[in-house]
């Protein structure tokens, strides 16, 4: 008899293995309201570190589901900790809300600001927020019916596009006590694959002359704008002489008031990326020198302020192939017929070369690995030396659509984005059950991490120890 109870027994004990598919219902059907919290966010972009009305409406959103919120954490304003739970293993799945400056524009597949020169959320963190929130409750909701012991986190993460809100929180030290952490990213594909990404140095170069007129005492004037621009003609002539990997870019944030007044300041906003965060800071420090140079050279004083720092994104593939079997199960974004047609319009507008098509969103992506960085730089690279970190992709925007372009904007204003957020926040919480349910999970990822980074690893940001750049976009 004792033989025929086992099996019953080992049902009862992990009933929570079949509660996959009315979690995934469940999340069905509060795909307006999740919709509804993106689009408010979206509606009204802000800028990093100035997140105060969408990190506000994230916090509510967790708090009226059961989450213990603490808010500020980190010396930011607008950064926050979720939790529910206790013990081991612990789950942090990461939300961001920021905005990028001067690609505002209305849910329409073509050019049409909403505000000229306004903000818009063109990396579309209006929805990675609520898909995060969306996934955090959903797993919470799934933890207390199947009485799961383990405690999950939402992080509020601010000013991913330039300001570096995780490294902040990371150095903190309120991950510490993490065992994976879940994040995704909005995208126009499908994809959980084990990938890197660039490792970044941003910095503010202030130069500071001597103002005059430049027409009757020229002389008397020392020009911060000529130190400007002899530093980036040298930063430029750099290019030939890095590794082909680098990328560098910048602005010129400042640069004078009027043509007829020698500037007295100027200053340009330089980023140097890499797939190591070590030959980064090699050819930051050679940026430094040419800027020591154009000062010399202009007879100006310079002064530097790293924005920000952000480590390669470390991929763990023990968790990518739980994230992305789970992505496959989930499946992709079909569009109605109306979606199709806003596509098609979106893919018109595209430059020539580029090719796509609507169908491409209902697509997963092979699985891949690989450590070769590509594409943007994100805080993430951080978290995911610290603690073992998955992610997604997901299509929020139509196929083929460039994030920080106004069609990911008008993708991400609409029920394109929502759909793509949905599928994201489906895979998150799937992922999440299945450590919950195999802890043993964990200890593998935290064996490979230890494995990719090395014994003699040591975390330290590249930020320095400044404090977080609160007022890097005022």
């Amino acid at each position: 008899m004792k033989n025929y109870l086992l099996p019953l027994l080992f049902l009862l004990t992990f009933s929570p293995l079949f509660g996959q598919d009315e979690v995934l219902k469940k999340l069905d059907s509060k795909a307006d309201f999740y919709g509804d919290i993106a689009r408010q966010i979206w509606s009204n972009p802000e800028l990093g570190y100035l997140e105060t009305n969408s990190s506000a409406l994230l916090q509510k959103t967790l708090t009226d589901a059961g989450f213990k919120v603490t808010a500020g954490v980190a010396d930011i304003p607008t950064a926050f900790v979720a939790e529910y739970g206790s013990g081991k293993p612990v789950i942090g799945i990461m939300a961001e809300f920021d905005a990028l400056p001067g690609v505002s524009q209305e849910a329409v597949p073509f050019r049409d600001p909403v505000v000229e020169g306004g903000a818009g959320h063109a990396c579309g963190h209006h929805l990675f927020g609520a898909a995060s929130v969306a996934a955090g409750i959903s797993v919470m909701e799934w933890m207390k019916e199947n009485k799961i012991q383990g405690t999950i986190r939402v992080y509020g993460t601010p000013a991913e596009e330039g300001g570096g809100g995780k490294v902040y929180i990371a150095r903190a030290g309120l991950i510490k006590d993490v065992d994976t952490m879940i994040h995704w990213h909005p995208s126009s594909q499908n994809a959980a694959g084990a990938t890197s990404s660039l490792a970044n140095i941003s910095t503010k170069f202030r130069f500071y002359g001597e103002a005059s007129h430049a027409a009757a005492a020229p002389e008397r004037g020392k020009s911060a704008l000529d130190a400007v621009e002899a530093m980036n003609f040298m930063v430029n002539l750099m290019r030939e002489h890095v590794p082909m990997e680098t990328r560098m870019h910048y602005v010129i944030t400042r640069g004078g008031e009027a043509p007829n007044v020698v500037p007295a300041f100027a200053e340009s906003y330089h980023y140097v990326r890499h797939p190591d965060a070590i030959v980064v800071k090699e050819i930051f420090d050679r940026m430094v020198k040419t800027a020591e140079g154009a000062a010399l050279g202009t007879q100006t004083r310079m002064e530097y302020e790293v924005i920000n720092g952000v480590y390669n994104l470390l991929p763990n593939e023990t968790l990518a192939r739980i994230m992305h079997k789970n992505l496959e199960l989930v499946g992709g974004v079909t569009y109605t017929p109306e979606e199709k047609k806003f596509a098609e319009d979106i893919i018109k507008t595209y430059p020539a070369g580029v090719k796509a098509s609507p169908d491409d969103a209902a697509k997963i992506a092979p699985f891949v690995v690989s450590e070769e960085g590509a594409g943007g730089s994100t805080d993430v690279g951080d978290i995911s030396w610290l603690v073992p970190t998955v992610g997604l992709g997901a299509a929020t925007w139509v196929p083929g659509t460039s994030a920080h372009t106004w069609q990911a904007v008008a993708a991400g204003g609409m029920s394109i984005g929502q759909k793509g957020m949905l599928v994201a926040a489906k895979t998150m919480t799937l992922t999440a059950m299945d450590i919950f349910k195999d802890p043993s999970v964990t200890g593998k990822a935290l064996e490979e991490l230890n494995k990719r980074r090395g014994d003699k690893f040591v975390y330290k940001a590249l930020v320095g120890d400044r404090k977080a750049p609160l007022d890097y976009r005022k």
